[in-house]
């Protein structure tokens, strides 16, 4: 771009003629400071319009989870916040359960029976997997606590992995180390336990290595799916469906997705999804409304379908 009236060169010429024969130091001097306080104000004047451009792109993204991060697929960062900070993930962590039970070849025709291990003694959660009754096969078993984030599925995942429970969460966390995932800890399959942790940047992480998995991948994008858990004639079948609306919506191209609520977490939702052909990486945490990561993603959405992009922290 050519320079305009008003660059520093110009502006200076016209101020100051350059010295002719008979000046003084003096006034040679005063000319120099003159024209350098000149050049400040426009480097000054510059630095602020460039701040306000950037603060009002910005502000065009509302986001309301606590914790967002956004990253497209070549590692390029969308939108950030809070980005680093560790928090509880609630049932995001039943992405990595899937992952240990993959990487460790069992079996997944392999049947597996509720018991009374697997209830829920920390928050009593509810489910209708009855103790003693309940009997699906481990990939059943997978895509129900994956899907609908049934909890005592996700501890007879654990408990039935060879070494058991304990072994299975070291394997979680040897997992995520493995990753990167330098600010991740894990205590349980489930995560009703809050000291499951870990920050938006680890979990796009997660996000990324769970979608290599075609099982996750269908089971995450799955609006619903039916499974006969109990035996007998005339035994009922169970109708379960994903915790994620988005996958059900016509709108969204969700390929991994992951949803999580304890209280000390707020509402929290993980993706891989497509949005305008691009692939991107999507991580919302501690939301306070249960449809808040809903809305922020449709916001998401939104935004990006008016050709923005900003940087994030």
């Amino acid at each position: 771009m050519p320079p305009s009236s008003l660059s520093p060169i110009n502006l200076l010429d016209t101020l100051y003629p350059p010295a002719r024969q008979g000046h003084s130091i003096k006034d040679i001097g005063r000319m120099l400071l003159s024209a350098s306080m000149v050049v400040g104000l426009i480097l000054c004047s510059d630095a602020f319009a460039a701040t306000q451009h950037q603060g009002s792109g910005t502000s065009a993204l509302k986001i309301n989870s606590a914790s967002a991060l956004i990253v497209d697929e070549r590692g390029n960062r969308i939108y950030g916040k809070n980005t680093r900070e560790v928090k509880p993930i609630a049932s995001v962590t039943k992405l990595m359960t899937a992952m240990v039970v993959l990487d460790s070849g069992v079996a997944l025709d392999a049947p597996i029976t509720i018991t009374e291990a697997d209830r829920d003694t920390l928050r009593h959660s509810r489910s209708r997997l009855r103790i003693g009754q309940a009997t699906l096969s481990r990939r059943e078993m997978l895509m129900v606590a994956l899907m609908s984030s049934d909890n005592r599925a996700a501890a007879a995942l654990a408990r039935t992995s060879p070494g058991g429970t304990p072994q299975f969460v070291a394997a979680m966390n040897r997992k995520a180390r493995d990753l990167g995932m330098q600010d991740t800890a894990f205590v349980d399959s489930s995560g009703l336990d809050n000291r499951n942790r870990s920050t938006a940047e680890d979990l796009v992480k997660m996000v990324r290595a769970s979608a290599r998995y075609p099982l996750i991948r269908e089971a995450t994008s799955r609006g619903e799916m039916t499974v006969h858990p109990f035996a007998g004639a005339g035994a009922g079948a169970l109708e379960y469906r994903n915790t994620n609306p988005l996958v059900r919506n016509p709108e969204w191209h969700v390929e991994v997705s992951k949803t999580g609520f304890i209280n000390e977490a707020g509402h929290c939702l993980v993706m891989q999804t497509r949005i305008g052909g691009r692939r991107l990486y999507v991580v919302f945490l501690d939301a306070v409304g249960k449809l808040t990561p809903v809305g922020d993603s449709n916001r998401l959405r939104t935004w990006l379908a008016g050709g923005q992009r900003i940087a994030g922290n």
